[in-house]
Order: structure tokens, then sequence, then C-alpha cells
């Protein structure tokens, strides 16, 4: 008998606790569901302003190359400076990219191994313990990429990959192993596995509706609780 009474008493004492952390976390709950709802009301692109933007054909833009006058379409062109190397990084309609060292007005060859690996010890902490190095095309870029270009993959000793752009020379991406398990994390987050990109979908907006009026309705059944025990 006694056993049974320490056990009710138990239980009422785990619901106590239950009403008080609820109290604690409504309103962060509520701030939760209700602005993440507002975040996947509307497609990313369309927060971001990206579809108001208006794409103008490119300019033709004359460049001098190897002594000689050439006229070509460049889509952008960055001056960078690249390893102590000052480089016009030319992009071309089509996407496609070039380096032109500034010094001798010429254009630098693709990044091969070498200079891919280089291109790491230069910028990453940790960058000299490399592990192994591996190139892929832009149809076939590793998952965790995610960008159809050429690259070099540099894997180091702690399973981090830096990208180098084949065509660039530039660190395109680091994905360390805590930020692939953060993106795994992110697809279920927003209920696109899969792909991991689509922040507005159907499935995901009906789930942050309903996650919003469940916890409504338990915070008003909160009040309603109060007010029972008084």
């Amino acid at each position: 008998m006694n056993a049974v009474m320490d056990m009710r008493t138990i239980m009422r004492r785990f619901a106590r606790w239950h009403i008080w952390l609820g109290w604690l976390v409504a309103i962060p709950l509520l701030l939760w569901t209700a602005s993440g709802l507002l975040m996947v009301a509307r497609p990313i692109e369309v927060v971001r302003g990206t579809t108001l933007r208006i794409e103008h054909p490119p300019q033709p833009v004359r460049i001098t190359l190897n002594g000689s006058s050439a006229e070509t379409l460049l889509r952008d062109g960055r001056l960078i400076n690249q390893r102590g190397r000052s480089i016009l990084l030319a992009t071309y309609p089509d996407g496609s990219a070039a380096r032109i060292d500034l010094t001798t007005n010429r254009p630098l060859p693709a990044v091969d191994e070498a200079e891919a690996r280089r291109a790491v010890i230069y910028a990453i902490k940790g960058g000299d313990r490399i592990s192994a190095a591996r190139f892929f095309p832009a149809k076939a870029v590793p998952f965790d990429f995610r960008k159809s270009m050429p690259v070099w993959q540099v894997t180091l000793t702690d399973q981090t990959h830096v990208y180098v752009g084949r065509d660039t020379g530039e660190i395109e991406a680091v994905r360390t192993r805590w930020w692939r398990a953060f993106d795994f994390m992110w697809g279920l987050h927003i209920m696109d596995p899969v792909e991991r990109e689509d922040t507005s979908h159907p499935l995901l907006i009906v789930s942050a509706a309903l996650a919003l009026v469940s916890v409504l309705l338990g915070t008003l059944l909160l009040f309603r609780r109060r007010k029972a025990r008084t």
C-alpha cells in the first residue's frame, strides 16, 4: 500500500514539474514554431529578391592576351590576389571560368593536383595534413559540394574536404565532418533529406502549421490546468 502511495506521490510530482516546465518553454516554442512557419511560407528565392533581378546580356569587353587584341564576352570579371599573384578571374556567359595572370597578361593553365594541394596549404589551417586529392568533373561532383563546376577535392587527415576550383584556383568550399552531419540534420529539419535545398514545400508548410496549432493548444491548456487546480 505504501509503495502505491509513494508511486502516486512521485507521479504527482512529475506532473507538477511537467506543468512548470510547460510554462517555461511555452513562449520559446511559440516563437520557434511561428517564426518557422513564416520562414517556410515563401521560397527562399522570393525572400532574397532573386526573382526581382533583371538579367542583361553580357557586353563585349576588349582585352589583350599574348600581345594581340581580342574581343570576347565576359559575364563577370574579378581582380584578385591569388597566393601572391595578381589574377583576373574571368567568367564567361556559359559559366566557365579562366585565370589571366596580369603580370604576364597570359592565361594560366587549369589547376593540377600539385597546385590544388598548395592552395589548401596556403589558405587552410592544418592544410598541410593532406591524406588524398581527387579530381571531379562538373557533372559528377560530390554531394557535399553541390556546385556544377570542375573541382579538386583535397581531403585532410581529419576528413575535412576542401574543394579547389580547377579553373578558378580558389577555395570554393570547405566541408568538415561536422558540416556534413549538420547538412544531414538540416535535410531532416526541412523535410528534404535528398536534395536538402527546398525550404518551402507543401509538406513542410503543413507540418509547421500543425506544430504551431499544437503549441497554441498546449499553451491554452496550461491556463485551463492552472484554473482547475485553483
